[in-house]
């Protein structure tokens, strides 16, 4: 008698995988990307402040290890003293400088070069140029144009009958920052446009065509379509703005030193001067502490109440795709 045979059970069907398996399953690769990331960001970034919090309790000449402990000495000094004063005013000045006058022209140049103009691309491409250059290598070739003997601002005012005034433009008080604001903005002004001029070419044209047909003019139609919708773009450009010259060093360092009678000092200037030169490191932690927590106030509450509605504007975007 033949015995039947059996057939194999048929395979069970495996439930499908939970919302927290393959939650689960991309951690390592995620860890195993981001490790090399984070060691440098915690090595270069999270441990000099440290290192700068804990040195500014202290009356430290940055030889050896720190040992004379002052509290909260340092910060009252620092609440107390004329020069961070003073630089506090000079960064305002730079502020305010740039957000009245350099991103405004920076805007309506954007909005020029993006006019059909021939040979346009050259045009961006002289403006962008500055910015390529670092701040030394900008800072030593205004230091030759502004040099009192042979340099050409003072050719220039000699030429239009105004004398040796381009000799004085760094060596007056007076003058010196706003001659450090045409060179910040010489260096930023085409990073500013280029950035306005993509956030414009964003800009759907179909709703400038509308405009046209509705009877809007040039200006009505900047004012109504191309600056709000801009919004965005020209927030962000505040954002870099204002938080660069809070922390300007490099190219005031190279054309003034913060002279003359530190009269262009701005507070990492000052940083470096009592950190390096007069080896008051504590004092010099304390500022840079001063320098830190204003970005970081900064930058939290722009990002609270201004870019607050742009970054919601995002997630919508992305989450409805």
């Amino acid at each position: 008698m033949l015995t039947e045979q059996r057939r194999p059970a048929p395979a069970q069907p495996q439930p499908p995988p939970t919302s927290q398996s393959r939650r689960r399953r991309p951690w390592p690769t995620v860890v195993a990307f981001l490790s090399p990331a984070l060691v440098l960001f915690a090595l270069l970034v999270l441990t000099p402040i440290v290192i700068a919090a804990y040195g500014s309790f202290f009356d430290w000449n940055g030889f050896g290890a720190p040992t004379t402990f002052v509290g909260l000495e340092n910060f009252h000094r620092l609440l107390t003293d004329e020069i961070f004063a003073g630089d506090l005013r000079r960064a305002l000045l730079l502020v305010v400088l740039s957000l009245c006058i350099q991103l405004p022209a920076s805007l309506a140049l954007a909005m020029l070069l993006n006019q059909p103009l021939r040979g346009r691309r050259v045009y961006r491409t002289l403006f962008f140029t500055p910015y390529v250059l670092s701040e030394v290598v900008t800072a030593v070739l205004f230091t030759m144009i502004f040099s009192p003997n042979q340099g050409l601002a003072n050719h220039v005012t000699r030429l239009i009958g105004l004398g040796d005034l381009g000799a004085t433009w760094l060596a007056d008080p007076d003058t010196v920052m706003y001659s450090l604001f045409l060179v910040i903005s010489w260096k930023y002004f085409g990073f500013h446009t280029i950035l306005y001029l993509a956030g414009r070419q964003g800009i759907p044209p179909e709703l400038h065509d509308a405009a046209a047909i509705d009877g809007a003019g040039p200006w009505q139609a900047f004012r109504r379509i191309t600056l709000p919708l801009l919004g965005p773009t020209i927030r962000i450009s505040v954002f870099l703005s204002v938080l660069g010259t809070i922390q300007l060093f490099d190219m005031i360092w190279v054309l003034t030193g913060g002279g003359p009678i530190r009269s262009s000092e701005t507070l990492a200037v000052t940083m470096f001067q009592e950190g390096f030169k007069r080896f008051h490191v504590g004092y010099a932690s304390a500022i840079s502490m001063a320098i830190f927590l204003i970005s970081l106030t900064f930058g939290l509450l722009y990002q609270r109440f201004v870019l607050r509605r742009d970054l919601e504007g995002a997630i919508t975007t992305i989450g409805g795709r």
